[in-house]
C-alpha cells in the first residue's frame, strides 16, 4: 500500500486538519494524527467551534465555572476557544520547533462581525495572541477591503496571520501585498522577520459549487462541459501569482533580512459534488511550498485512495486561464462569482458566530449555579 499521506508531504504540501474540538485534544485524537497521519497544523473558523460547542459534554466543566462567574456570552466563547487553541498549540509544539516555526501552527479567528472594521479586528487580534500566548498561533483575519490593511498592521505588529475567505486572484495579489506592507512596517520598527509567519488561504470547493450552480441553470453541453474545473484553475493560477511575488525585487530585499514567505494554502478542500472524486482538491493542487488544510473524511479519503502523482500546478497554467476564460465566453461572470462566495463567506461566518452565541448562553444557563 502506498502512503499517499507521506507523499503528499514528501511533495512539499504541509497537511493541516480543519477541525477542531476539545473531545480531539482529550482523546489523544490530534497527537494520533500528528504521529500517524502526517498533520502538521491545526485551522479553526467559528462554524467548526460552533459545532463543537454544541454536541457533547466535553465543556461543562468550564462552562460551569464560567456560569458561576457570571461572565459574559462573549467572553465565556473567548475563554473556550482559547483554551482549545492553546492546548492544540502545546500539542503541536514539537512539530513547529522541528520545522522552525513554519508548521505545527494553529489558527484562530477574529471575530467575524468586524470583518468589515480594520481597527477593531487589528485590536482583536492582538488580543487573541495575547490570550492564547503561545508561539505556534496564527490569527485569522478576512481577505475583506477593510481586512487588508488590518492585515499589513498586524504582521507589522509581529503577530502571524492566516489570512482567510480569498475567492479572488486580484484580491489574492492585494492579500500579498499587504503582507509585504506588514514585513516592511516590522522591518521599520526593529522586529525579527524571522518569527513572523503567514498563510494566505485560498477557498476551491465552494467556487465549483457556484459555478456549477450556474452551468446547471444554463443547461447547455457547452456549459455542462465546463462543470468543476473552475476551482482547481483558479487555485493553479494563485499559486502562478504567488511565484511571480516572491521572486520580486521587493520580495528579495524582505527575504535577505529574514523574512519567510507567505504560503498558499487550500482551503474549502472537501468536496461537496458526489461526482466528483472525493480526493480531487488534493490530488490537483500539488506544489511545492503549499498547505492543504482537509476535513477529516478528506484526510481520510486521501490516506484511503489518494493518487498522489508529484507536481499538478506548475506547468497548468494556459490551461487554467484557459478554462476560466471559457466560462466568461458563456456568461459567467468571474467577478461576480467572486464577489457572491466573499459575502456569503462573511455572512455564513457571522452566522455561526451568532449561533454559537445563542448556543453558549443557553449552556450557560443551564449550568448556572442554583442562586443562594
Amino acid at each position: 500500500m502506498t502512503d499517499a499521506l507521506k507523499r503528499l508531504s514528501d511533495e512539499g504540501v504541509a497537511i493541516w486538519l480543519d477541525d477542531l474540538s476539545r473531545k480531539r485534544i482529550t482523546s489523544g485524537n490530534l497527537a494520533e494524527l500528528i504521529d500517524q497521519q502526517h498533520v502538521v497544523g491545526v485551522t479553526t473558523n467559528p462554524t467548526i467551534f460552533q459545532k463543537a460547542i454544541s454536541q457533547g459534554d466535553g465543556y461543562d466543566q468550564q462552562l460551569s465555572d464560567l456560569a458561576a462567574r457570571k461572565v459574559t456570552v462573549e467572553e465565556a466563547i473567548r475563554m473556550i476557544t482559547t483554551a482549545d487553541v492553546r492546548d492544540a498549540a502545546d500539542i503541536l509544539r514539537p512539530v513547529f520547533d522541528a520545522t522552525d516555526g513554519q508548521d505545527g501552527r494553529v489558527s484562530i479567528e477574529v471575530d467575524p462581525r468586524l470583518a468589515h472594521n480594520t481597527k477593531a479586528t487589528v485590536a482583536e487580534a492582538r488580543q487573541l495572541a495575547w490570550l492564547v500566548d503561545r508561539p505556534n498561533t496564527l490569527i485569522k483575519i478576512p481577505a475583506t477591503e477593510a481586512g487588508l490593511p488590518a492585515i499589513a498592521e498586524t504582521i507589522g505588529n509581529g503577530i502571524s496571520v492566516n489570512v482567510t475567505l480569498i475567492f479572488s486572484l486580484e484580491r489574492y495579489r492585494k492579500v500579498m501585498d499587504a503582507f509585504l506592507t506588514g514585513l516592511e512596517k516590522a522591518k521599520e520598527r526593529g522586529l525579527d522577520l524571522s518569527k513572523i509567519h503567514s498563510v494566505a488561504s485560498f477557498f476551491v470547493s465552494r467556487v465549483d459549487t457556484e459555478i456549477d450552480r450556474r452551468i446547471d441553470e444554463m443547461g447547455t453541453d457547452e456549459a455542462k462541459a465546463l462543470r468543476g474545473k473552475a476551482g482547481v484553475a483558479n487555485a493553479r493560477l494563485a499559486y502562478q501569482a504567488y511565484e511571480e511575488v516572491f521572486s520580486s525585487d521587493r520580495w528579495d530585499a524582505l527575504e535577505n533580512a529574514g523574512a519567510n514567505e507567505q504560503r498558499p494554502l487550500w482551503a474549502s478542500t472537501g468536496v461537496k459534488d458526489k461526482a466528483y472524486k472525493d480526493t480531487m482538491y488534493v490530488e490537483e493542487l500539488v506544489a511545492p511550498n503549499t498547505v492543504n488544510t482537509m476535513p477529516e473524511a478528506t484526510l481520510e479519503a486521501t490516506d484511503d485512495h489518494g493518487e498522489i502523482r508529484g507536481d499538478t500546478i506548475r506547468g497548468t497554467y494556459e490551461q487554467a486561464r484557459a478554462d476560466l476564460d471559457a466560462l466568461e465566453k458563456i456568461g459567467i461572470s468571474y467577478d461576480d462569482v467572486v464577489q457572491v462566495l466573499e459575502d456569503e463567506g462573511v455572512d455564513k461566518f457571522e452566522g455561526s458566530w451568532n449561533d454559537l452565541l445563542k448556543s453558549t448562553e443557553a449552556e450557560l444557563q443551564r449550568l448556572a449555579p442554583a442562586e443562594g
